[in-house]
């Protein structure tokens, strides 16, 4: 027999070598999470919201607690028990010779490894806890529904929010169960209670206790589950087209859990019975019977029914089940009340009543004067070229649009803050000194009427009412400066003692290239005037300037986390917050408005969707921020956020007062979420209806429009999101929904709403047009307008293309699209005009390809029943399609925003002014439109795209006003030539 072979022990000088590096390790990782929890209650403190961090916090240490406790210390208990009942004497076979190299080693540390296996496995169980703090705290302030399920009759809150807690004690028991099972066998094997290759008795009688009574815990736990699966089948997706309880779920599959409860329970009790009888035959019989019985009746059954008795006539044994599902996700989805109308009844698609149109047109005051002509996707450029003012502004990639009420009329407006743009300081700003203390904020509102666009010298750029710095203009703004916004990604050192001179940048000094500064007196920020919170934001930060600048004072502040949607989340994160904040002018101040969601993915048969990809479109990422891809299946907007822009204060609203999970959360929170009641009158007048929520609500309706089981299931009346036509055919991205003032059919005066089209499935044929209320007084009222079915109703690609092979668009698309310059199409948007008609928009924009380039309104198109129109202005466009006089209600057929504004824009950084340039005067083509008069015609055009081009890449504005007024008359003179020369071409869809 061999001896035992020694554990070689370390020398005191690498155990020392070793306790200190732990040791440093572990003070390093204490300070660093320290810190981080220690700032980020600052933050708290500052914003008000104290009690989400301290509910959250001690939800998360209780559960971890809790769970790390119970995981480690149950299992740690069932290891002592295995090794305090080890036998006495083992039999010296060569297994139990192997293993007394691994006793002699644990012997002496055993205390030090259980202590271990219990720290390591409850911290992983705490960790893993932790992170189910949302599942706690709504299990614990669960509110009822007021609705039952059709299947057990219980509130809807048990399936929201008792299910979810109950299956992760379930989880947690069977984690528990096992690893105690595990480290039980281990043991026993190493200390002799289990012996696999000694003859004789395998497991001593403690042993057999032990494992007897963990393998009953675990399959009585499995009973327990079988009992909640029961309630899990309205989960189910076995119906495929649909979800929650099918057919083969209900009439078989439910039985049979049911069953195997008991079979289960039968089990667990021939386990425990074995602590007497101690002989593994019956609990081991019992055990095969219950995996025959989970195979045979909950497996084989199910699936025998559901191929023989269902799938031959699905039609019918589903309908009663496909009802449930229809009605669960719509009420889930928030669509229960969507009005359905349908339109275009009279009209026979391609053959127009142009004089009904006509006369409809000239009825219109509602919708044709407000057609949007200036697309917020498109004009980041424009307004950054004319609205920047100093290269450390900037504008975010997509504006927004909201409206306004002056003097008495309402508009929809093009808007956007003049935010800080950390990313663009050249390289001999972007030191510590001006990223964090000189350049703090941004300034300025700046808006233009969506309906608008100056001509004239400098044509087809947006009439900016809101402009300039300070701003002027109709939307009065008292403070105008903007420390928290969406492009502002760092921190920044604000505040200077009362008597310093103030050294924030804060604009242009005006008539002059000199500055006006500014010291933050705002309430936001975190005070670091103490040697503590110094170091404190050192740490943090690692950034030394904190303790040796002289910016940081006294009277310093710390602005951090400043994007809107950040700080919405972080102060209340248990909701989904919408990917696209928008900046309204509240009692002169500039608000951040956002939306809140709450989501829950329990919400018994309704179809789940992956949240992300559901609310993705062509413009996801380009200025939205894309929503966390999670599963959910009950959405609601049940929280209207702002965020003030110059103090950042957080101020959550209580919208939807009828949605139970806002309501738990409340309970959870209390005082954090404020009544609807709170909410002024005028933000309420610029709340809008949320994009993310319309585009995940329109993709259900795609589906859940039709109420008929049997047409549900045969999917013959779907419908389908269309492609963006303006986007690379290639992509099929799904167009974006669009904010429009119009008329809704029926209704007189024009409403605030958010818009789509929808196509039949996989064809490009219209089907449908939806749209939801942003008016206070109907704000969330879904209609969506059903063309019939049997007429060619044109989509939006249909319409597209019907623009791009039009002659005339065509023509001028090959002369846009040059080296120096490329032309732009806008949104295209879908007008319902009266009862019968449904008008397209879309403005056409030149950008010029140089540096400093940007969008220039040229063109605008409409479609009406396949007839194209194409002119300079909305007005002659609708001329060309309806007949003379049928624009006269558009904005652009009268004077207003046809007038460059008498200021110039203060240019982005001063230049010396070039030389004025002598316009080029396009020769006049002769009477006979001779091919000499084309030439020339041509000859300008290039002249005047080649000044253009120059102008961009200098940078001099006033150049490249000049240079566009001279390829507006340029192309002028183009047109007249052709039209000598030719009859002009009709307009053709």
């Amino acid at each position: 027999m061999r001896p035992p072979v020694s554990v070689p022990t370390l020398s005191r000088r690498a155990k020392v070598v070793i306790g200190s590096i732990a040791v440093l390790l572990v003070l390093f990782t204490a300070i660093g999470t320290l810190t981080n929890v220690y700032v980020d209650y600052l933050w708290f403190d500052e914003t008000g919201y104290t009690e989400v961090f301290w509910t959250e916090l001690q939800t998360r240490a209780l559960l971890f607690a809790v769970a790390g406790v119970a995981t480690g210390g149950l299992t740690a208990l069932a290891v002592y028990l295995a090794y305090r009942f080890r036998p006495a004497f083992r039999p010296m076979s060569l297994e139990q010779q192997n293993l007394e190299r691994y006793r002699q080693s644990l012997e002496p540390r055993r205390t030090l490894v259980l202590s271990a296996v219990a720290v390591v496995v409850g911290l992983f169980a705490g960790f893993t806890a932790q992170g189910s703090w949302e599942t706690w705290l709504t299990f614990r302030n669960s509110t009822p529904f007021g609705d039952v399920d059709p299947q057990f009759g219980l509130d809807l809150s048990f399936f929201v929010f008792e299910y979810p807690f109950y299956r992760l004690l379930l989880s947690f028991g069977f984690a528990i169960v096992l690893l105690a099972l595990i480290g039980s066998l281990l043991t026993h094997y190493v200390f002799g209670g289990l012996r696999l290759q000694t003859p004789g008795q395998k497991l001593t009688g403690a042993a057999m206790v032990q494992l007897s009574v963990l393998l009953g815990l675990f399959v009585a736990l499995k009973a327990v589950a079988y009992w909640f699966d029961r309630y899990g089948l309205v989960y189910s997706d076995r119906g495929e087209l649909f979800s929650g309880a099918s057919y083969t779920d209900v009439n078989a599959l439910l039985p049979a859990k049911t069953i195997l409860v008991f079979a289960a329970a039968f089990c667990a009790v021939a386990f425990f019975a074995n602590v007497v009888v101690r002989n593994f035959r019956l609990p081991a019989a019992a055990l095969v019977l219950l995996l025959l019985s989970s195979l045979v009746i909950g497996v084989a059954y199910p699936a025998i029914v559901q191929q023989f008795v269902v799938r031959p006539s699905a039609n019918e044994r589903e309908a009663d089940y496909i009802e449930r599902a229809i009605a669960s996700t719509r009420e889930a989805y928030d669509l229960t009340e969507v009005e359905y109308t349908d339109f275009a009844q009279e009209n026979t698609g391609e053959d127009v009543d142009t004089d009904a149109a006509l006369a409809e047109l000239r009825d219109d005051d509602a919708t044709i004067p407000n057609a949007r002509l200036l697309d917020p996707n498109v004009l980041a450029g424009t307004f950054t070229a004319r609205q920047q003012i100093r290269n450390v502004y900037g504008f975010p990639e997509k504006l927004d649009i909201d409206r306004y009420t002056i003097d008495g009329e309402t508009r929809d407006y093009v808007v956007a803050v003049r935010e800080l743009d950390s990313g663009s300081l050249s390289e001999n700003q972007d030191t510590w000194i001006n990223r964090h203390t000189v350049y703090t904020h941004g300034n300025g509102f700046v808006a233009a009427p969506a309906n608008q666009v100056v001509t004239g010298q400098e044509g087809g750029e947006p009439n900016f009412t809101s402009r300039d710095l300070p701003t002027t203009g109709d939307i009065e703004v008292e403070q105008g400066r903007i420390y928290y916004g969406e492009l502002i990604d760092d921190y920044s050192v604000v505040g200077a003692p009362e008597g310093a001179d103030a050294r924030e940048f804060d604009r242009p000094e005006d008539g002059s290239e000199g500055e006006v500064n500014n010291t933050y007196d705002g309430e936001g920020g975190v005070a670091i005037g103490s040697f503590f919170r110094q170091l404190t934001f050192a740490i943090y930060y690692r950034e030394r300037n904190f303790l040796l600048s002289g910016a940081v004072n006294d009277a310093s502040k710390v602005l951090y986390v400043r994007d809107p949607r950040e700080r919405v989340e972080k102060a209340a994160p248990f909701l989904t917050v919408d990917g696209d904040p928008y900046p309204a002018v509240i009692d002169g101040r500039v608000q951040w408005i956002l939306d809140g969601y709450t989501t829950s993915d329990a919400y018994p048969y309704s179809e789940r969707m992956e949240l992300g990809e559901a609310a993705q479109d062509a413009l996801t990422g380009q200025g939205t921020a894309a929503l966390p891809n999670e599963q959910f299946n009950y959405i609601r907007n049940s929280v209207k956020a702002t965020v003030d822009a110059y103090d950042g204060t957080v101020r959550l609203y209580e919208w939807d007062e009828d949605d139970p999970v806002l309501k738990a959360y409340m309970a959870a929170f209390p005082g954090v979420i404020e009544e609807r009641s709170e909410m002024s009158d005028e933000l309420i007048s610029h709340v809008r209806y949320p994009e993310d929520l319309f585009k995940l609500q329109r993709d259900v309706l795609t589906r859940y429009h039709v109420s008929d089981p049997g047409d549900f299931y045969s999917q013959n009346d779907r419908w389908a999101v269309p492609a963006d036509p303006t986007q690379d055919t290639q992509t099929e991205e799904a167009q974006p929904p669009y904010y429009i003032l119009a008329a809704r059919p029926g209704e007189p005066d024009a409403t605030f709403q958010l818009t789509s089209a929808l196509n039949a499935f996989r064809r490009q044929n219209l089907s449908a047009f939806i749209s939801a209320s942003s008016d206070p007084d109907t704000y969330g009222s879904i209609q969506v307008l059903r063309l019939p079915g049997n007429t060619p109703f044109r989509g939006p690609q249909q319409v597209q293309q019907s623009f791009n092979t039009n002659d005339e668009v065509a023509r001028d698309l090959t002369l846009f699209n040059s080296e120096d310059s490329q032309a732009v199409f806008g949104n295209l948007l879908t007008l319902p005009i009266g009862e019968n008609g449904l008008l397209y928009v879309q403005p056409l924009y030149v950008e010029g390809t140089g540096q400093n380039s940007f969008p220039l309104l040229r063109k605008v198109l409409v479609n009406y029943g396949g007839r194209v129109g194409y002119a300079d202005t909305l007005s002659d466009a609708l001329d060309q399609v309806f007949g003379a006089g049928a624009g006269d209600t558009a904005t652009d057929s009268d004077d207003a925003g046809t007038t460059p504004d008498t200021e110039e824009p203060t240019p982005a950084e001063p230049t010396t002014p070039a030389e004025p340039t002598t316009p080029a005067e396009p020769t006049t083509p002769p009477a006979d439109g001779s091919d000499t008069a084309l030439d020339q015609a041509v000859a300008d055009l290039d002249a005047a795209l080649q000044r253009l081009a120059e102008a961009q890449r200098s940078g001099d504005f006033a150049a490249q006003g000049q240079a566009l007024a001279d390829l507006q008359r340029a192309v002028e003179a183009y047109e007249a030539a052709q039209g000598a020369a030719a009859a002009p071409a009709t307009p053709t869809g």
